[in-house]
Order: C-alpha cells, then sequence, then structure tokens
C-alpha cells in the first residue's frame, strides 16, 4: 500500500474533514469508509501522510486519546505541539476530555 492507494485517499478525504481543534480515530474513521476492521491500515495511512500540508494526521488518535502517531513525527513532542496549538488538551501522551474534543466522521450511510 501506498500513498496513492485509493483506500488511503479515502482516509485522506475524511481526515481533511477533522476540525480544528477535534479529533478522531483511526477506528472511527475506518467505520465512517465502510470498513470497520481497517483501523490498522488508517494508521497506516496516516504514516505516509506526514508529507502532505493539507493532511492533519496529528488530529487522529486512538480510540481512548492515546498520540499512538507521535513516534511519526518529526521531534519528540511534534504531534502533541500541534494539538496543543489547536487548544487540545493533552497529558501522557493522552488528550484529555476525550470525548469533548472527539469528532465523529459521518457513517457511510451520511456520506
Amino acid at each position: 500500500m501506498s500513498q496513492d492507494d485509493p483506500f488511503f485517499e479515502r482516509v485522506y478525504a475524511v481526515v481533511r474533514q477533522i476540525p480544528e481543534g477535534r479529533v478522531s480515530t483511526y477506528g472511527a474513521i475506518a467505520k465512517c469508509l465502510g470498513s470497520a476492521k481497517s483501523a490498522r491500515v488508517v494508521g497506516y495511512a496516516m504514516n505516509a501522510a506526514h508529507h502532505l500540508p493539507d493532511v492533519p494526521a496529528h488530529r487522529v488518535v486512538n480510540r481512548i486519546g492515546l498520540l499512538t502517531g507521535k513516534h511519526h513525527f518529526p521531534g519528540s513532542n511534534l504531534m502533541q505541539q500541534l494539538l496543543e496549538n489547536e487548544g487540545i488538551r493533552v497529558f501522557e501522551n493522552q488528550v484529555q476530555d476525550f470525548e469533548s474534543v472527539f469528532w465523529q466522521p459521518p457513517m457511510p450511510t451520511e456520506l
């Protein structure tokens, strides 16, 4: 799989919709795309997206708000810094008040 993969492009289209100051999850994005068991592939897409300036990969976290993708960003705290710049509180690599900043992508029937 590569960044040119049609599934990756669909992932990027959803991630581009995540509003500033909000986060979504690998699993929620996979469900949105009608492929609920593909959360890991969404992660692969996020890993391949870091050079795409229009894909806010920093807004995608795991199902409990952990910054599991942070090691794919340059520097040791860039993902956290980007989130904090948008007003999201992060403590010990976890989004605080996760439920209040979680963005639910539209489900396949809503697209």
